[in-house]
């Protein structure tokens, strides 16, 4: 255990009994409007979320908990910071769509200034100019159906992929997880870079990026709490995070570079490896006007295609790896489905087409079910209050962090006909969850891709390829489900929220 945590435990014993009876509650004042929540140490935090340092109760199981006791709006103290968790979708909607601009902001990242990097990624930076562009660029120039059609290649190729690392095992018990991570993460590189890698550097790359990951998920916290301090004691960790983002540059500035003599030279490439458009491409082009009209630096460009390898591949294999579970679990739905797609397609075509997805609806329900009951993501990323606001008669104050339950609100029994059970008809036709919006722009139902002005740049781009591959991986194998090593659906949090015993299945060939 380390000497901060030790620390800490150690304040615990004594500090709470000292203050809580002058500061227990959140009255006094402005205070006593904020949104209701555990008694709170000063300078150190909420109680309960200290607490965890000796209890390691998961932070979802810990929330619902809050949730149950206090309400659907919950306020909670880390260390000087107020964080606000909301899990109702009418408050959800009144903070987000109807709070226009006043949630649009990020909190910053104490360790990003800590390592003197500055927050110009889509993710994490704040609602200005530079967002605007940054997104604006995304969606327009890669994102956009227009751009979309220009990586059909790509997934066909991708495609193929899947389907011959899935042959392999014949029908022996299959580890599925990672081949579905392994194609999306091939998919994600190629419209990054434009080019087609071999598998020793798509994995070099893929396994480059999930260490960064997890080690600023799991390591980087303590910054968040007197980062004057924690620097100093745990400067390893600055060092090890320095390691690993010289590592990720010797990897993504020479595929840069490549891309830059690429455009250089108009284009001139292997067309069977090379695609004629990338993502690099349009932020080589990218000039910021606040900023003198400067491009951005190679350190700009290198985080923002991580950003956009990490938001494409964790969440959209974690959706069709809860998808295939569910279709294992399920075989007359999965059957229904093939159905649909024979219907389609027939058995002439080498495979779905994008078109051919787009034009069935039990496709398209199996995709949206999957998506409530199994989002990637539990929380939206958080959002920062650009000014004091109101939402459910609660005070939510300028500065404050506020978060977003996805699961709660696509899971809720009020609102959802036996929410735990994986029923796609209820996205057709006089099902509970017809016409649904994932937009949430008139209402909230299900948020799997956030709502609002920083809702996800890529939904359009997600669903399409869930369709597209949920359909292929169909359309090619019988998944059936291995005798004594059955579906579990247990949960388990990683960066997205994965199934604790990812799953195994048999496939059997539908094509010869």
């Amino acid at each position: 255990m380390d000497t901060w945590y030790v620390a800490l435990a150690a304040t615990l014993v004594v500090v709470p009994f000292l203050w809580l009876t002058l500061f227990g509650g959140n009255g006094g004042g402005k205070r006593g409007r904020l949104p209701p929540g555990p008694p709170a140490v000063p300078f150190l935090g909420s109680v309960v979320l200290l607490s965890r340092v000796l209890t390691d109760v998961e932070p979802e199981l810990l929330l619902q908990r809050l949730i149950d006791r206090y309400g659907p709006i919950v306020s909670l103290r880390m260390g000087s910071r107020v964080s606000v968790f909301v899990a109702d979708r009418h408050l959800a909607h009144k903070a987000l769509v109807e709070g226009g601009a006043a949630l649009a902001d990020r909190p910053s990242v104490p360790a990003s200034r800590l390592l003197g990097e500055n927050d110009n990624i889509i993710t994490r930076a704040g609602y200005g100019p530079v967002w605007r562009l940054l997104r604006r660029n995304l969606v327009s120039e890669t994102l956009h159906p227009s751009r979309a059609r220009m990586f059909a290649p790509a997934r066909s190729w991708v495609h193929r992929v899947i389907v011959d690392k899935l042959r392999e095992s014949g029908q022996a018990p299959h580890d599925a997880m990672d081949t579905i991570q392994y194609a999306m993460f091939c998919l994600l590189v190629n419209m990054c870079f434009g080019e087609r890698l071999d598998e020793g550097m798509v994995r070099s790359i893929e396994d480059a990026q999930r260490d960064l990951l997890i080690y600023i998920t799991s390591q980087m916290a303590v910054f968040a709490y007197f980062p004057a301090i924690t620097k100093h004691l745990f400067r390893g960790r600055l060092e090890k995070i320095y390691g690993l983002r010289r590592r990720q540059r010797e990897l993504f500035l020479p595929l840069i570079n490549a891309r830059r003599e690429y455009k250089k030279h108009g284009g001139e490439a292997n067309k069977e490896t090379t695609l004629e458009h990338s993502y690099v491409d349009t932020l080589l082009d990218i000039k910021l006007p606040d900023e003198g009209n400067r491009a951005l630096t190679d350190d700009e460009i290198i985080k923002l295609c991580s950003e956009f390898l990490n938001a494409g591949t964790d969440t959209t294999s974690t959706a069709l790896q809860w998808i295939m579970a569910e279709l294992v679990k399920n075989p007359a739905i999965q059957e229904k489905l093939r159905d649909e797609i024979t219907a389609k397609t027939g058995d002439d075509q080498p495979e779905v087409s994008e078109e051919d997805a787009h034009d069935m609806p039990y496709l398209r329900a199996v995709v949206l079910e999957g998506l409530r009951k199994h989002p990637p993501g539990h929380f939206v990323l958080p959002h920062r209050a650009a000014e004091d606001m109101e939402v459910g008669g609660y005070l939510i104050p300028k500065g404050a962090t506020v978060n977003f339950m996805v699961a709660e609100m696509g899971r809720d029994e009020q609102e959802w006909k036996k929410p735990m059970e994986f029923i796609p008809e209820r996205f057709l036709p006089g099902g509970d969850g017809e016409g649904v919006d994932v937009t949430g722009s008139k209402g909230i139902r299900m948020m799997p891709f956030g709502v609002g002005r920083r809702i996800c740049a890529g939904l359009s781009f997600a669903m399409n390829h869930l369709e597209y591959f949920v359909a292929n991986m169909v359309r090619e194998f019988e998944w059936k489900e291995v005798a004594g090593d059955e579906v579990d659906f247990a949960e388990k949090r990683e960066f997205t929220t994965v199934m604790a015993k990812p799953l195994r299945a048999r496939l059997v060939p539908r094509r010869t």
